[in-house]
């Protein structure tokens, strides 16, 4: 049972390895949402994700034969951080199955911890299973990364934190992936407050909770397809769905796009990098439907690596309008480019990038194609841009940005 009790000593227990994360009031994210918004910044842990409580505690209440053993766990990633972080304090082997797909920071910050990784499947639902195998096969003594009550009270001490800090919070927003955050964070949520509203998010494209809510029972998705690969499980765990069931009061969806939003937001208005499953509770505050609430969203990771951080970036500036990609056609003769390059800096836009093809047309001076990637400060600037092209007799038309 999830008893406070467990949730005090969890708490006292996880001060050993975890940093103090305390609440960051969002004004920009008030603003833009109308309620008091705070953020729980776990991606500013040591491991870069709030997994090094749970494993941590689960570890700690091991017998000393099964950390001899050697541990076993399967992981996405921040698990598996804590799992080698926490191990390597108890002077424990650890064996983590990863995704084939896991981001190669997470993969070499596990190894750094001094365990040993198996790369297998291309989900975490099958690295797990291989995991399990190992496990009956070599005598490990497996740690489940979500579906393990003591895994969960050991990720709720995040609520304890909280309430710490802000005893009448009224919403708390969390992320899900197989469900071990939530459960912990709802179950001592209510356990601390039984009127609080504890709100689960999932990507669109992984919503396993979300179905197994609607249907009343454990529901595995046929896949799953979302840049939160943090989140990326097919099927939520079943020793912990009773108490989801029970203390969550709802769940939220959002779309890949936008984390890609959330990802510009937080870089831009609070200098912080959080991975994509830690900005589903960012991108969730906008679908709540309450306004002048105190809002508390969990960033649970940060562990993205530059090759994605440098993707999500180029996309949000494209999905904002602060990069696009414009064709004109004008006659190739002297002076037509510098006039199109006057146009724009009247306007104060920005060339990143120009492509001049003098072959779109056999009659060359009838005209020429010339693309201009630029650079703005939004939509409305972009409109903007565009009509004083048209206004010089310019047919501008967008094209698809490819930088």
């Amino acid at each position: 049972m999830l008893t406070l009790d467990k949730f005090e000593e969890a708490s006292e227990k996880v001060k050993e390895v975890t940093l103090e994360t305390k609440l960051i009031y969002s004004d920009f994210l008030s603003e833009q949402t109308g309620n008091k918004v705070y953020l729980k910044p776990e991606n500013m842990q040591f491991t870069g994700a709030y997994k090094v409580r749970g494993a941590y505690y689960k570890i700690s209440t091991l017998s000393q034969e099964e950390r001899d053993r050697g541990l076993i766990t399967a992981s996405a990633g921040n698990h598996a951080q804590g799992v080698a972080y926490a191990a390597k304090c108890y002077g424990a082997k650890a064996v983590i199955v990863m995704p084939t797909t896991t981001p190669l920071i997470k993969v070499n910050r596990t190894k750094s911890y001094g365990a040993e990784v198996v790369l297998h499947g291309d989900v975490y639902d099958e690295a797990c299973a291989y995991a399990l195998e190992l496990a009956e096969k070599e005598g490990y003594t497996f740690i489940h990364p979500f579906d393990d009550v003591t895994v969960a009270t050991g990720q709720g001490t995040i609520a304890m934190e909280i309430f710490k800090e802000l005893p009448l919070v009224e919403y708390i927003l969390v992320p899900i992936g197989g469900g071990g955050l939530a459960t912990g964070v709802s179950t001592l949520a209510k356990l601390l407050n039984p009127k609080i509203k504890v709100i689960g998010v999932e990507p669109a494209g992984a919503n396993c909770m979300q179905e197994s809510f609607k249907n009343g029972k454990v529901t595995t998705l046929p896949g799953v397809n979302t840049i939160a690969d943090g989140t990326a499980v097919k099927t939520p765990g079943t020793e912990i769905f009773p108490y989801i069931q029970k203390n969550l009061d709802d769940i939220i969806t959002v779309e890949d796009d936008e984390l890609i939003g959330a990802f510009l937001d937080m870089v831009e208005n609070h200098k912080m990098v959080v991975e994509n499953s830690g900005l589903l509770t960012v991108a969730a505050l906008k679908h709540l439907k309450v306004k002048d609430k105190r809002v508390v969203s969990i960033l649970s990771g940060g562990n993205m690596d530059v090759i994605t951080m440098s993707s999500v970036v180029q996309q949000g500036l494209i999905f904002r309008d602060r990069i696009f990609t414009v064709s004109v056609l004008l006659p190739d003769k002297p002076g037509e480019l510098s006039k199109v390059a006057d146009t724009i800096a009247r306007e104060q836009g920005n060339v990143i990038k120009l492509e001049h093809n003098q072959f779109v047309n056999t009659n060359r001076n009838a005209a020429v194609e010339l693309r201009i990637t630029l650079e703005s400060f939004g939509t409305s600037h972009k409109e903007q841009i565009l009509k004083a092209l048209e206004k010089k007799g310019y047919k501008p038309r967008i094209v698809r940005t490819n930088l």
